[in-house]
């Protein structure tokens, strides 16, 4: 009956993307994203025109580097909160300061702005409502520009390649431009063995709307910018805005740029710049183990090997009425310590707790077909688990395949308690059924604990 619900890996990636859900879901990725002071120092060291910037952690550094800007002649700066995600500008921290980006007119100023963003939480539309963590911040002079533009590079399944992306209406949500006036969206696919020529860089560049003087510096920067998304295997490099100012000079005022996770072993540079705390600890932990996991917001835990069998076990808990907690894909060669780690993934959800009364996954669905992976391997992963982890929710167990008689034997002489099921279609029924009885429990405020031996 499974097999009915089988889908292939790249049907699994569209459907958790659309995953719509009231509450917010931490998905991983496959771009390493940096914080924009980083991107600006990697546009800064490839030759292409920046503000004068400088990064501060502490109110007193904020102070320090405010004064060196005032001493150059910049004593109007701009504080800008360094956390991974966007609408700075319009979020608020739980300091009580409202908004990420701000312009002040004195270095006490920017000192006294740092002190509300560094150690506080950011909350914008993106982060959920707990926010992000600030722990730095960047302080750049204040440029007065005549003129925004939006520019961009980024990988096309359709052309198979980068396409430059470009527009004449920068500083503002280009989602916004392309959906109110498609026509201002100006594309150029690249040919990767010919990259951006000086005519393809003219042409984009001409289209979005600079000229004389103003043409030939974006012409430059635009190939600069492609030229190190390449060099450091990037996934998406976008400019916005790509400004002129009132002398004429065009720079780059602000930089986001997604690497390829792919490319870490020869990117070592690049990656070492990851900054761990912008993350959920469980993907940072889930990345480190090498494992595929993706929190849900269901009440029921999974943890299956392979992407197709993860997804059948998750459309047959919906099957029978249940809701996953998580999709967790151990892979075919995962190790017994892989496997603890994957039920500490699960058990160290916000969701899961010792106590019922507040626990939101109830109960937790092992399924696992072995072929490449052993059963006995995963056996002895649950066991070391059960071991480190004082679990007081059901737990149901299908193992098929490789040495799964050795699998039984290991668990057999245990201590381990668990619901063995062969069935699949048994087994989403029964961890259906055990997760309502401790839903039950938790609305009737009682306590349960189960004592199920094998």
């Amino acid at each position: 009956m499974a097999t009915r619900y089988l889908r292939s890996s790249a049907v699994l990636a569209k459907q958790l993307l659309k995953c719509e859900s009231k509450h917010k879901i931490s998905c991983q990725s496959r771009n390493l994203s940096l914080h924009e002071c980083d991107s600006m120092g990697l546009l800064k060291s490839a030759g292409i025109a920046v503000p004068e910037f400088r990064v501060a952690s502490t109110k007193e550094q904020a102070l320090e580097v405010a004064e060196e800007l005032a001493q150059k002649g910049n004593k109007d700066v701009v504080v800008k909160a360094q956390v991974l995600a966007g609408g700075r500008g319009k979020g608020h921290f739980t300091s009580g300061l409202k908004g990420g980006v701000k312009v002040v007119y004195s270095a006490a100023e920017a000192a006294d702005l740092a002190d509300q963003m560094i150690g506080h939480n950011l909350i914008t539309k993106q982060t959920g409502e707990a926010g992000r963590i600030c722990s730095k911040v960047m302080i750049a002079e204040r440029k007065y520009v005549r003129r925004e533009f939006y520019f961009a590079i980024t990988l096309d399944r359709k052309h198979a390649g980068p396409v430059l992306i470009a527009s004449s209406q920068g500083g503002m949500n280009i989602e916004d431009v392309a959906a109110e006036n498609p026509s201002a969206i100006i594309t150029q696919p690249i040919d990767i063995m010919e990259g951006v020529t000086d005519a393809i860089a003219e042409r984009v560049a001409a289209s979005a709307g600079f000229y004389d003087d103003g043409l030939t510096q974006a012409v430059d920067t635009i190939k600069k910018l492609y030229d190190l998304f390449i060099k450091y295997d990037a996934t998406m490099l976008e400019i916005n805005p790509m400004a002129e100012d009132r002398k004429g000079n065009v720079l780059c005022m602000d930089c986001k740029i997604n690497f390829d996770d792919n490319t870490e072993f020869r990117q070592k540079e690049i990656f070492a710049l990851k900054d761990e705390s912008q993350e959920d600890a469980r993907d940072s932990k889930a990345n480190a183990a090498g494992l595929n996991y993706i929190a849900l917001d269901g009440t029921i835990g999974c943890l299956v090997n392979g992407a197709g069998l993860a997804m059948s076990t998750m459309d047959i808990i919906k099957l029978h009425g249940g809701s996953p907690a998580n999709f967790l894909d151990v892979g075919g060669g995962a190790t017994a310590e892989q496997v603890t780690t994957a039920f500490e993934l699960i058990t160290s959800d916000p969701n899961v707790h010792d106590d019922l009364s507040v626990s939101k996954v109830n109960a937790i669905l092992v399924n696992i077909f072995g072929g490449i992976m052993r059963c006995d391997i995963i056996a002895q992963g649950i066991i070391d688990a059960a071991q480190k982890l004082s679990l007081k929710i059901p737990i149901v167990v299908r193992l098929r395949g490789t040495r799964v008689d050795d699998a039984k034997a290991l668990m057999a002489a245990s201590d381990l308690k668990v619901i063995p099921c062969d069935n699949l279609d048994e087994a989403a029924s029964m961890i259906v059924k055990l997760s309502s009885i401790v839903e039950l429990a938790k609305d009737s405020n009682v306590k349960v604990n189960f004592e199920l031996p094998i």
